[in-house]
C-alpha cells in the first residue's frame, strides 16, 4: 500500500521530525527566551503535518551545516534546506519553494566595492561551515581564502574581531548584523541565488515524490507567499512552479 510506504518514508518513528534552520532568518527564527520557532519553514512544516495527519516535531538547528550533518545520525525525517550538489548524495530535494540572495558584508573602511572585488589574493572570506554559500564558494572561489565558522552568527564575529575581510551569507541576515557594526555595509547584487527546498534522506522515493507534490501545491495555492508576508520578510521571491501537483492527505492515500 502506498499509504504504508509513505508513512515509512516520511515518519518512520510515527512522528514527523522536521529539521528547521533558525540560523537563516528567511526560514525561521527562535525566541531567545521561550525557544519557540516561527517563520516560513515552520508554517510549511505545520501545513505538512496537517495534510499528512502526522504529529510534528520541530528539530531546531543553528546552521544549515549542522542540520545537514545530522542526517547521518537520523535526527530528522524531512528538513528545509538549500539545494546543493554537495548534499545530493545524502538528500533528495524537491523543487525550490523560495529563492534568496547570497552576498557579502564588509566592515567599516573596506576598500572592496563590488561582488567581483572579493575573489582576490589575500582576501579572507568568513562563512558558516557547510552552508549552501560555503559549498558554492568552495567550488567557485579561485583566489580568496575561505575561513569557516560553526554558524552564521559565529561567522559575523570573525569580521567583528578582524579575522576576516568580508563575510558571505544570506542578505537578510547580513543586513541585520550590519546594524550591529557601525559603518559596515552589505554589497549590492549577489554571488549566487540560494534555492531553498524540502529535503528527505536519500532512498525514500515515495516520500520524495509526495514532498515534491506538496511543495508545488503550496507554491501554486499562494501559501508560500502568505507565509513570507506573515513573517515580514523582504527581498525573497517564491520560486517558479515546475508543474501543478496536488499533494493529497496522507490518510486518504491508496
Amino acid at each position: 500500500m502506498i499509504e504504508t510506504l509513505l508513512r515509512s518514508d516520511i515518519a518512520p518513528t510515527g512522528k514527523l521530525r522536521v529539521g528547521i534552520n533558525y540560523g537563516n532568518p528567511v526560514l525561521a527564527t527562535r525566541d531567545a527566551v521561550s525557544g519557540e520557532l516561527r517563520g516560513v519553514a515552520v508554517d510549511l512544516a505545520r501545513e505538512l503535518g496537517a495534510r499528512t495527519g502526522l504529529p510534528i516535531e520541530l528539530v531546531a538547528f543553528e546552521s544549515a551545516g549542522k542540520m545537514f550533518d545530522a542526517v547521518k545520525a537520523g535526527a530528522w525525517d524531512v528538513a528545509f534546506l538549500a539545494i546543493d550538489p554537495g548534499r545530493a548524495d545524502q538528500v533528495s530535494f524537491t523543487a525550490p519553494y523560495i529563492e534568496i540572495e547570497g552576498t557579502y558584508l564588509l566592515p567599516p573602511g573596506s576598500p572592496l566595492r563590488a561582488i567581483a572585488d572579493v575573489d582576490r589574493e589575500g582576501v579572507r572570506v568568513g562563512v558558516s561551515a557547510n552552508s549552501a554559500y560555503d559549498l558554492f564558494l568552495g567550488r567557485s572561489i579561485q583566489h580568496a581564502q575561505l575561513v569557516r565558522a560553526p554558524s552564521p552568527d559565529a561567522a559575523f564575529e570573525l569580521i567583528v574581531t578582524g579575522k576576516v575581510d568580508v563575510v558571505a551569507g544570506v542578505r537578510q541576515h547580513l543586513v541585520a548584523n550590519a546594524g550591529k557594526l557601525p559603518g559596515a555595509r552589505v554589497l549590492d547584487g549577489r554571488f549566487m541565488a540560494i534555492e531553498q527546498a524540502l529535503g528527505i534522506p536519500k532512498g525514500r522515493e515515495e516520500g520524495a515524490k509526495y514532498l515534491h507534490e506538496f511543495i508545488e501545491d503550496v507554491k501554486a495555492s499562494g501559501l508560500v507567499a502568505r507565509a513570507i508576508e506573515k513573517a515580514g520578510i523582504r527581498g525573497v521571491s517564491v520560486a517558479p512552479r515546475t508543474g501543478r501537483s496536488v499533494a493529497p492527505c496522507l490518510t486518504n492515500a491508496r
